[in-house]
């Protein structure tokens, strides 16, 4: 089966999302300082200050990879979960030297979160909404679990505004990944799934049109490396 007949459905795409990320697991923090060109680390910290997380506030990170988000959220006071729906990133995270110091990880779906609602002061989520197979379904999930006035935030690729620049983007990630997963994997879909994921993820525009349209307040998004990248921030409404 091809990449993007792999991408086409949204069980198709789920299946496939859970068998990759069990593939990359054990080399995700590497890939993740590559493709970011090293800078993956102060993103999240950016993420985390925006965030403004209090003492004590009930954190969720979701999609939380091998947790350094959830742990600079700990770190910054919080009571921070990380959520991932692959068993071994869970494994990985809770092998870090700062796993016990106010963070705490289990596996799960962000699609179907098991927690009540308007349970979190704050979700957060690094690369996240990019690989669910229903984007809607996913902020429906994260407004429902979010108090009113919570804070929602997320770090991700985006698409440049421009035909020329975004061609170019993506061709590189399309030559890097392939490179990298015929290293490393043996097989060149695994990382070129991320510039397929790209070409069909609608842009930080339009997702942050999309969480005003699903009941959060001051959906804005500041782009990061000159626009290749965005973070998302919003509100739940008070309703």
């Amino acid at each position: 089966m091809s990449l993007r007949d792999a991408l086409a459905t949204p069980p198709a795409r789920a299946r496939y999302v859970r068998r990759l990320f069990g593939t990359i697991a054990d080399r995700y923090d590497l890939i993740t300082v590559v493709l970011s060109y090293g800078r993956d680390r102060a993103w999240k910290r950016r993420l985390g200050a925006m965030a403004a997380a209090g003492p004590g506030a009930r954190a969720l990170d979701l999609a939380c990879g091998t947790g350094d988000l959830t742990f600079d959220l700990a770190a910054r006071g919080a009571r921070a979960i990380g959520l991932d729906i692959t068993p071994r990133m869970i494994e990985l995270a809770r092998r870090k030297p700062a796993a016990g110091r106010g963070a705490a990880f289990l596996v799960g779906d962000m699609m179907a979160l098991p927690f009540a609602d308007a349970s979190c002061d704050l979700v957060t989520t690094g690369y996240g909404l990019r690989n669910v197979p229903d984007l809607d379904g996913a902020l429906d999930e994260i407004r429902r679990v979010l108090r009113p006035g919570g804070r929602f935030l997320s770090l991700d690729f985006d698409r440049p505004p421009g035909r020329v620049l975004r061609s170019a983007y993506l061709a590189y990630l399309t030559v890097v990944g392939s490179l990298m997963g015929l290293v490393l994997h043996r097989d060149p879909d695994t990382y070129r799934y991320i510039a397929e994921s790209i070409r069909r993820y609608p842009g930080a525009a339009a997702v942050a049109s999309r969480l005003r349209a699903r009941g959060f307040a001051d959906a804005t998004y500041h782009p990061v490396l000159g626009g290749l990248m965005a973070i998302h921030a919003a509100t739940r409404d008070p309703r």
